[in-house]
């Protein structure tokens, strides 16, 4: 969508959802990000000024999965008030406004962790970073504590096998093929030791720095982009955490940053905010780590091919063999 067609939208929107009629949209602009289509814009009235973010599903696409924006509706309005996240103000299905569902929540003054040379958390201290980490294991066993029937429309839950099994399909598209020649021995792993018992709620499903939103002086303001919500196995998402803070799953200078907790740190954190033990843990971290290195090779046959550009992908490739060399180890 074109932001000057979706300006238009956004015009009639706020026309009919805000009471004063001197009304205006300004400053629409696309968002960053890898997944959906975002956009912040503000709106003036006559005596004050909001700024809100819009989260759209990508257009012709079947309404599902990643693509269902009303999933991340139900997981945010499911979410008590211990775990930060960003308030849904408007969604619905109605397509008069944009053409799709849509749902709108206020932007936040901060940034997500990154950990380049240049990134803002370098420049707080060890325990204020410390402390950051501690606060987002807290919000990760706050969701997991979640009963799922506050959220029936995200379904059933996810059975282990089949989220081994699914990815087959990206790994027959995936570029690079001679770096995943692990997958059907790591593959094999999984389901002959897939786990018999695991807590079971509601999981983010990307739980990682990049996702995570917080102020400038370390303090966690929201839990973002939820397009990977589900109910299941909980500890998926502290496997995700660890294997994105695990050094020794990467090989790419992209993920080699260290300026955060690592995986062991994390974990630990994680069994003090969750007050009991994580069984099967290692199966789920190399789920992660798996999943990851078939994701990579998927994303860089799509950018190669011009249908998503992203050259970060030609930096972590390089991680793919490392990736699924860690999940063998942790099977092992």
């Amino acid at each position: 969508m074109e932001l000057n067609e979706l300006a238009q939208g956004l015009g009639r929107f706020c026309k009919a959802h805000y009471p004063d009629e001197a009304v205006e949209v300004c400053e629409v602009f696309q968002m960053p990000g890898h997944a959906g289509f975002s956009y912040g814009f503000s709106v003036e009235t006559s005596d004050l000024l909001e700024k809100w973010y819009l989260r759209l599903p990508p257009p012709i696409v079947k309404l599902e999965g990643t693509a269902d924006v009303l999933r991340q509706v139900a997981a945010l309005n499911a979410l008590p008030a211990t775990v930060p996240h960003c308030q849904v103000r408007w969604s619905g299905s109605d397509p008069q406004w944009f053409g799709r569902p849509y749902f709108i929540v206020p932007q936040l003054q901060g940034d997500v962790v990154r950990q380049d040379h240049d990134a803002w958390v370098r420049r707080l201290d060890n325990p204020s970073r410390t402390k950051m980490a501690r606060q987002a294991v807290t919000a990760l066993a706050e969701i997991h504590r979640v009963d799922p029937g506050r959220a029936p429309y995200l379904g059933e839950p996810i059975d282990l096998a089949l989220d081994v099994s699914r990815w087959d399909r990206f790994v027959e598209k995936a570029a690079d093929p001679s770096r995943l020649v692990l997958v059907p021995e790591v593959k094999r792993l999984l389901l002959d030791k897939l786990p018999t018992e695991s807590p079971m709620g509601i999981f983010h499903g990307d739980f990682q720095w990049s996702n995570l939103f917080y102020s400038k002086q370390g303090e966690l303001l929201a839990v973002i982009d939820w397009e990977l919500v589900g109910v299941g196995a909980t500890l998926n998402d502290v496997g995700w955490f660890a294997t994105f803070n695990d050094p020794l799953a990467w090989s790419d200078t992209a993920h080699q940053a260290e300026c955060m907790p690592q995986a062991e740190v994390l974990i630990a954190m994680y069994k003090e905010a969750w007050g009991a033990e994580l069984p099967n843990l290692n199966w789920f971290r190399a789920l992660a780590a798996y999943k990851f290195a078939i994701i990579t090779g998927f994303n860089l046959m799509l950018h190669r091919r011009g249908k998503r550009h992203d050259p970060l992908w030609e930096t972590s490739k390089n991680s793919m063999e490392t990736l699924l060399h860690r999940a063998q180890v942790l099977l092992s």
